[in-house]
């Protein structure tokens, strides 16, 4: 099963919960998407490491051969051409690689070269396969990179599979929840965690997925939260307390179900009910 942990905003306990999630489901893999600032090995401190880099093809033009026909700016959705001062020029920041000004360029003035905008690791960290990615500083975009990861688990033999997705909404979450079975969306007790929440839940309720909510630093109280899971009929997975003991073995990078039978039973019985729900018909 192939689940990936999203929320509206960074820190709200998504890493917290996909690595306590693969601790517990045994022979798993844990995949961390959020590549601009991952953090899963922090915690899972794999071994055995190996990483690969992630190139794009980006144009080239060769001067002699463009008569400044413009029809590949003229092509280009993105404005990542323009013809200046009697050259093309272009900007590779903005390029989104997809070739068509090779295609509609009538002297074929336009090649490729590949650019590096960051790399995957590979590792293992006990039973659990380690996938993180990486981008570059400086980079628009870390959708290719998230592309490659996703390659990496389709086809593979692990048991549960533990997408850690990037925080909010954007392309590359949508990218980083495309193949998954079923979406855990991670909030926290406040009227902002609950916007959040609201954020992240119409994209799973577009994309058709199979999904459920996990109560971050819990406290007695009003759960604004809680309160829109109520109102829009979503299924609550669990609750994970606003602990003392639980951010200590956190902030030193420690894996909680690994060092207490009390948190080791709270995420087996998070993982439970995420299989119930997933599974049902």
């Amino acid at each position: 099963m192939i689940i990936a942990v999203l929320s509206g905003k960074g820190g709200t306990g998504k890493t917290l919960l996909s690595v306590n999630l693969s601790y517990v489901s045994g022979d798993s893999m844990y995949v961390d998407c959020d590549v601009e600032e991952p953090n899963g090995h922090l915690f899972l401190k794999p071994g055995n490491t190996a990483a690969l880099d992630v190139t794009v093809r980006l144009p080239v033009v060769d001067d002699k051969l463009c008569d400044g026909c413009k029809k590949c700016v003229e092509f280009c959705n993105f404005n990542a051409l323009a013809y200046a001062g009697k050259k093309l020029v272009i900007f590779e920041e903005i390029c989104h690689s997809c070739g068509g000004c090779m295609i509609v360029c009538p002297q074929k003035a336009l090649s490729e070269k590949d650019k590096v905008i960051g790399h995957i690791t590979k590792g293992t960290s006990g039973k659990i396969k380690f996938l993180s990615g990486m981008m570059n500083t400086g980079e628009s975009s870390g959708v290719p990179i998230v592309k490659e990861l996703l390659k990496e688990i389709r086809g593979s033999d692990s048991g549960d599979i533990f997408i850690d997705s990037p925080p909010g909404s954007a392309c590359i979450v949508m990218e980083s929840i495309k193949d998954a079975d079923y979406c855990v969306l991670v909030a926290e007790p406040t009227i902002f965690g609950a916007h959040n929440l609201a954020m992240v839940h119409e994209l799973v309720r577009l994309f058709g997925k199979k999904h459920g909510v996990v109560l971050n630093k819990c406290q007695n109280g009003t759960d604004p939260s809680e309160g829109f899971c109520v109102k829009n009929d979503i299924r609550i997975l669990g609750r994970i307390p606003f602990d003392h003991d639980l951010g200590l073995i956190t902030s030193r990078g420690g894996i909680a179900a690994a060092e207490g039978d009390r948190f080791k039973r709270m995420f087996e019985e998070i993982l439970t009910e995420i299989k119930k729900d997933g599974n049902k018909v």
